[in-house]
């Protein structure tokens, strides 16, 4: 194989693959990144046996050909090479001679037979939506998706197509977080399945603000082809709990909040809440909020924020962090804030379908 390939498509297309390779590897050939030289250019694929991904670079191709070659140790040679084209020329041994400029290395690498094939789709199953949606959605759920390795069927997101809609859920138990999106699809395409947290940081790296994602699935994968990539997981394997049960019905209180100016009142309060017993309380009177947090060992905080609010007075403690990640989120200007009571979980919504489901936490009366 030889190939002369400039720094920067070379650089792009590893960046794009690299975070898929595991710092430990339970094969030593998953350390390294798959190259395949052929008339239509450079395409380069890592994969960790749960997920893959593959992109096309732009190369001239002297001698096709395939070999695999560290992947991160790849990175960081090519990052520190001049901005010129660089030869990478690969003998029988694996050994591959990459040139440019001046500069000379020699890295070992092992054959194309010893990497795992990637998974093929049929393209008859697959949907079609735009990029910015799915990367709107995904931003709005997945930091509520659950670390919790003993609940692994929360350890990723919920995709549910139904009814030309796709509802994107994640929680972790204490809070939830849901996305709709209207998506025309056959009848045939309606189903749910979970896509593991490594997948999901992989999706968001890959998507944009412009073009379509196309999606294709199989009894246990999925399969997003954007940007000339491709991203293929394995499903988490498993029934997602009926997350609409803990949705509360209809609400007592309706709050508008400004979401920045709430959001930094929230962070400088919780700079005095204890790690970990962590919560802040919010006290709602006639246009006023009252956001405290009293911790006897280290001090207490409190910020008042004035807001359009005739209702009943009302007062609800919620973890600090899980509130704001929500608001970090969201680009929206307002949002509102759904209460029945001092123990039932609070709703915050946007005027576009969303809402996150956050549970209390025990009112200090302090």
């Amino acid at each position: 194989m030889k190939i002369a390939v400039t720094k920067e498509a070379l650089l792009e297309g590893l960046q794009r693959i690299q975070n898929v390779v595991s710092s430990r590897p339970s094969l030593p050939v998953l350390s390294n990144a798959l190259f395949e030289a052929d008339e239509n250019g450079l395409r380069l694929t890592t994969t960790d046996l749960e997920v893959g991904i593959r992109c096309r670079v732009e190369a001239r191709v002297e001698r096709a050909g395939a070999t695999t070659l560290p992947a991160r140790r790849l990175v960081s040679i090519v990052r520190e090479l001049p901005n010129s084209e660089i030869s990478i020329e690969v003998d029988a041994k694996q050994a591959a001679s990459i040139r440019c400029g001046a500069s000379f290395f020699k890295i070992y690498g092992l054959p194309k037979e010893e990497y795992p094939a990637f998974p093929h789709f049929e393209e008859s199953n697959s949907l079609v939506m735009p990029q910015i949606d799915l990367r709107d959605g995904l931003k709005k759920t997945s930091y509520a998706i659950s670390a919790d390795e003993a609940r692994y069927v929360l350890n990723g997101i919920l995709f549910s197509l139904l009814d030309n809609k796709l509802t994107l859920v994640a929680t972790d138990g204490r809070r939830l977080a849901l996305f709709d999106t209207e998506l025309e699809f056959p009848k045939s395409s309606e189903r749910d399945f979970i896509l593991p947290t490594k997948a999901v940081m992989e999706l968001q790296r890959l998507l944009g603000d412009s073009g379509q994602v196309s999606i294709s699935t199989s009894a246990n994968l999925v399969s997003f082809d954007l940007n000339g990539s491709q991203l293929v997981s394995k499903l988490v394997d498993g029934n997602y709990p009926n997350y609409r049960q803990v949705i509360p019905g209809e609400a007592k209180e309706r709050i508008p909040l400004e979401r920045e100016m709430f959001l930094n009142c929230v962070r400088r309060v919780s700079l005095l809440s204890n790690d970990k017993t962590s919560s802040i309380r919010l006290e709602f009177t006639k246009n006023n909020l009252d956001i405290t947090a009293n911790t006897p060992e280290i001090g207490e905080a409190r910020e008042s924020m004035a807001l359009n609010y005739k209702g009943r007075d009302i007062a609800i403690a919620f973890n600090p962090d899980f509130l704001m990640d929500p608001l970090r989120n969201l680009s929206n200007d307002e949002v509102y804030l759904e209460l029945i009571d001092e123990m039932s979980p609070g709703v915050l919504k946007i005027q576009s379908p969303f809402l996150y489901v956050i549970m209390p936490m025990r009112i200090s009366n302090s």
